[in-house]
């Protein structure tokens, strides 16, 4: 499908509207057809997914960039049914997880490089500081990232959970996962319903988070306009709500963290201070 679409209809699709395609460009493999095309899929049709499809995904997440090549980072892979649905109870209950045949965790991993440093008689003090902490966490996500980009070339649905950090201390104890790592996002993978299709969200526009030279606050006007695109979204798709609404009851309280907040603490009882 992204070799037929033209890139008017990839900009109104990511944009919510109309926009100039002048300056958009589409190269002849369709890498970035498929970028701009990218879509949550929660709706999967039972199809289990092929091993030899699993090895791809996880070669393409150690194909991604990664600091300093230390690899910092480690993926679960659940499919069992009885586990998955264990896993899905405590990132948030949702069932699209237990329905999805794959589920991937990205886990931010030390412990394998302090184990080697231990291993030569040497301290492991450099990742109790809040950088080794963030390179770990980004190296998952960039693997993880690139883990989803290789199953929509393949035609398979996927999206992040998050909800993996709303209980990471029993989240780790069930999946096994050594002191000095944590999971950082989990990515849920199947061949997308056809009976229930996911659409492309639209994005806020380019004037609100791009920044040439120095950074802008962005208009209020340009905030207006991405509010009423992401509505006419959201009542397309049977749904109710306001951008600016989620942004506020995100920011204003701990309780829209779900239990996150507790996130430094735990990092921390598991050998990840983040001094």
């Amino acid at each position: 499908m992204a070799d037929v679409i033209d890139s008017g209809t990839l900009l109104r699709e990511r944009y919510g509207v109309d926009a100039d395609d002048e300056s958009l460009c589409l190269d002849e493999s369709g890498t970035i057809r498929g970028l701009l095309a990218h879509r949550s899929v929660r709706a999967f049709d039972g199809r289990p997914v092929d091993p030899a499809i699993v090895d791809t995904l996880v070669t393409a997440a150690q194909s991604a960039s990664t600091s300093s090549n230390l690899q910092s980072w480690s993926v679960v892979v659940v499919r069992d049914k009885t586990h998955k649905s264990a896993v899905a109870m405590l990132a948030g209950d949702q069932e699209f997880i237990r329905e999805a045949p794959l589920f991937l965790v990205f886990v931010a991993d030390w412990a394998r490089g302090a184990a080697i440093s231990r291993s030569r008689g040497e301290a492991a003090e450099g990742i109790g500081y809040f950088d080794s902490t963030l390179v770990a966490t980004i190296d998952a996500a960039i693997a993880a990232q690139n883990a989803i980009v290789a199953a929509e070339a393949l035609g398979l649905g996927a999206v992040f959970v998050g909800a993996v950090r709303n209980r990471p201390d029993e989240l780790s104890a069930l999946l096994g996962l050594p002191d000095a790592s944590y999971p950082v996002v989990g990515v849920a993978v199947g061949w997308p319903h056809t009976a229930r299709p996911a659409r492309v969200k639209p994005r806020l526009p380019q004037s609100v988070v791009r920044h040439d030279e120095r950074y802008a606050s962005a208009s209020a006007s340009d905030l207006a306009r991405y509010d009423e695109a992401l509505r006419r979204f959201n009542e397309s798709q049977g749904r109710t709500g306001s951008w600016l609404d989620a942004v506020v009851a995100r920011v204003r309280s701990r309780s829209a963290l779900h239990g996150r907040e507790r996130l430094r603490g735990i990092l921390s009882s598991r050998g990840l201070p983040s001094a």
